[in-house]
């Protein structure tokens, strides 16, 4: 089956369309029409061959190649975005509704205005749709989003000093595990693990992979291992490195290689999982 990927935010998730005979290049603006509404969007790479099985819903045509006006009519659509995210604060607020407003988009076409925002629970917004289809004359959709998707609307900085990857990066967001954080021997503290998002770092997946095979015949922390020296614990670990450091009932520290280990007992932990799971 042939298919093509279209992006619609310069770092948002891409999609899959059929390219309809279209002749296609990378770069190329396209009108299609998705569960929103009609919508421009940018091709990303060539028409390719997939398994019908990877298509998770309809796979729906490619209408045209952007035209002149189709480019305009966009350029519209977006001045007139301006000033609705201070509006909708300003109704959400008179309703009495506790709701983070993080952005907005109208339609190609501008039949519909789509407006996102986060909140803890679920949210009566009735009246709200109602006092915003008053005041720009159009069908409203209100979209609730989680907390990675809010903090790439809004942005901010990494506990590395960089810009937070969802918004320079990544265009989807791959499960992140308290188990992956655990593979790396990072500190369970959840401040210390979490984004501006309050789940877990992106990042601690981009190493996983390493980190789960430097970890093989690792024993973890507070294990019983048996070595040339004598029966000790596992004090220390540096993974990448594959050494580790023990002690022995007499207070005498070693550091030795993974492969010096002759036999290992796990040591049952009583880790507070339960609450480091909420981060996931």
């Amino acid at each position: 089956m042939q298919v093509i990927r279209i992006q619609f935010k310069p770092v948002g998730k891409k999609y899959y369309f059929s390219p309809n005979n279209i002749d296609l290049k990378d770069g190329d603006k396209v009108v299609v029409e998705t569960v929103r509404g009609i919508e421009m969007g940018t091709v990303i790479g060539d028409v390719m061959e997939i398994d019908e099985k990877e298509l998770v819903s309809e796979l729906k045509p490619i209408l045209r190649k952007a035209s002149k006006k189709d480019i305009e009519d966009y350029n519209i659509a977006k001045e007139k975005e301006k000033g609705v995210k201070e509006k909708t604060k300003f109704y959400a607020i008179n309703n009495g509704l506790e709701m983070k407003i993080l952005g907005c988009e109208y339609t190609l076409d501008l039949g519909k205005l789509i407006i996102y925002f986060e909140a803890e629970g679920r949210v009566d917004f009735r009246q709200l749709v109602k006092d915003l289809a008053e005041e720009f004359k159009v069908r409203i959709e209100l979209r609730q989003v989680g907390p990675r998707d809010g903090a790439k609307f809004i942005g901010g900085l990494g506990p590395c000093g960089l810009k937070i990857c969802c918004v320079t990066h990544i265009d989807d967001f791959d499960n992140v595990t308290i188990k992956m954080a655990k593979n790396q021997n990072l500190s369970l503290n959840p401040q210390k693990i979490s984004g501006t998002c309050g789940k877990l770092l992106c990042c601690i997946k981009y190493e996983d992979d390493v980190y789960k095979e430097a970890r093989e015949n690792l024993p973890d922390i507070g294990d019983t291992v048996k070595t040339k020296d004598g029966i000790g614990k596992v004090i220390g670990l540096d993974i990448l490195k594959g050494m580790i450091q023990v002690k022995f009932p007499d207070e005498k520290f070693v550091t030795i290689n993974k492969n010096e280990v002759i036999e290992s007992r796990a040591h049952k932990q009583n880790n507070d999982d339960e609450k480091l799971r909420s981060l996931e």
